[in-house]
């Protein structure tokens, strides 16, 4: 597969099963005040792309953008396809080495040691192939769970509005 192509033929199957539930979680077109990223569509967010008519994104593009700058960028291809796909989801909400931080700390609850670096390098990928998929989707839970708590609490109210959707999304 050439990662460089566009288009939905240079797309694996995991990750168009991984983006439906990304797209599905973060929606459409938002612009809340209370949002650090600002204004968002499809989970694109304005901040991080200042040159892109965020408003005007199309699905398909938003597709591309998950593909190269998430998928290939920080190498969830290379993790099991239900862990792969629950830590590129909360990813794209709460920031790549944060949810990877997450993974890795669910692996080390199942008992498997991993450095936690925030980094899906092969020793990550190893051991996330290794653990009991149930248990450590149950871990993972957990870990993105306890994670958004501490933010709510550092932050306080600005951020406690978003809180129950987001153990909302940890536990799905």
């Amino acid at each position: 597969m050439d990662p460089s192509s566009s288009g939905s033929d240079a797309y694996s199957p995991e990750f168009l099963t991984a983006v439906e539930c990304v797209l599905a979680n973060e929606g459409g077109y938002s612009s809340n005040p209370a949002d650090p990223g600002g204004a968002t569509n499809f989970g694109i967010s304005a901040r991080s792309h200042p040159g892109l008519a965020v408003a005007d994104l199309t699905r398909d593009a938003a597709v591309e953008i998950y593909w190269r700058e998430w998928w290939l960028r920080f190498g969830f291809a290379r993790l099991p396809a239900a862990a792969a796909a629950k830590t590129f989801d909360l990813a794209v909400n709460m920031g790549a080495g944060d949810a990877i931080r997450c993974l890795q700390r669910a692996l080390r609850a199942c008992g498997l040691p991993v450095t936690e670096d925030g980094v899906i390098g092969a020793d990550t990928a190893a051991q996330t192939a290794r653990a009991d998929p149930a248990a450590l989707i149950a871990a993972l839970r957990s870990e993105l769970a306890a994670h958004y708590r501490l933010v709510a609490a550092n932050q306080g109210k600005n951020q406690n509005k978003f809180i129950k959707g987001w153990l909302t999304r940890a536990y799905r």
